[in-house]
């Protein structure tokens, strides 16, 4: 069973980007004075950093399969059953190898962990998920997650690559090179089956309004009768 998070705080996020940044710059500044021998294999990823808007599809109906991963504390769980359940969740695609495009994520989940506070572990669950289960081990996952000053309420999961890489295709994250794979955040609700899907970056502010807007949306439902 999933532990809620029953001491939850604000914290200050505004360092969690300047980590992103630096890290990026100094992996940048490394490539470059190695003399560009071998090609970049975050080049795609570069691409997507320098476009730092993000665009909001349309709300979606979105089956979450049933499958079995495990969290950064080795902690096996259902991803449908276990996870979303009937929480309202925001998602994330990431490996911890990445220098470009993941830390940025990473650090908007971390804004959004911060502006939400104490619903987080309870109505609301944060998921990161990798994209590159054969070495994202729940140990590597709990080392990189600490940089972020996570908690209970926010999971990150790993699992057997068939599992992963079928629950990826599901929700419209898998790439072949898992390098490539796209800048996004889903923010849903598992009560209904409706989700929105952020492709880029978001602010923090426009995935906390979404989860605002599903919210609303669940009491008028319940007002209703729904």
């Amino acid at each position: 069973m999933i532990r809620t998070a029953n001491r939850l705080r604000a914290r200050v996020t505004i360092a969690i980007p300047v980590f992103a940044i630096a890290l990026f710059g100094s992996s940048a500044l490394a490539e470059q004075q190695d003399g560009g021998a071998q090609a970049d294999p975050h080049a795609k990823h570069r691409q997507m950093a320098g476009h730092g808007s993000a665009a909001a599809g349309d709300m979606m109906r979105m089956e979450i399969p049933i499958a079995k991963m495990v969290t950064q504390d080795s902690e096996p769980v259902d991803l449908r059953l276990d996870v979303v359940s009937d929480r309202i969740v925001v998602l994330d695609f990431i490996y911890t190898t990445c220098t470009t495009v993941c830390p940025v994520l990473t650090a908007i989940m971390s804004q959004v962990n911060g502006q939400l506070a104490e619903r987080i572990g309870n109505d609301v669950i944060l998921v990161s998920m990798t994209v590159d289960p054969k070495r994202d081990t729940p140990a590597r996952l709990k080392k990189y997650s600490s940089n972020f000053r996570t908690d209970d309420g926010w999971l990150w999961l790993t699992g057997d690559k068939p599992i992963v890489d079928g629950v990826l295709r599901k929700l419209g994250a898998y790439t072949a090179n898992f390098e490539d794979h796209p800048a996004m955040i889903l923010v849903g609700d598992g009560r209904t089956g409706q989700w929105s899907r952020f492709v880029g970056f978001p602010d923090a502010d426009a995935i906390v309004d979404k989860v605002e807007q599903l919210t609303v949306a669940r009491r008028a439902g319940a007002a209703n009768g729904g």
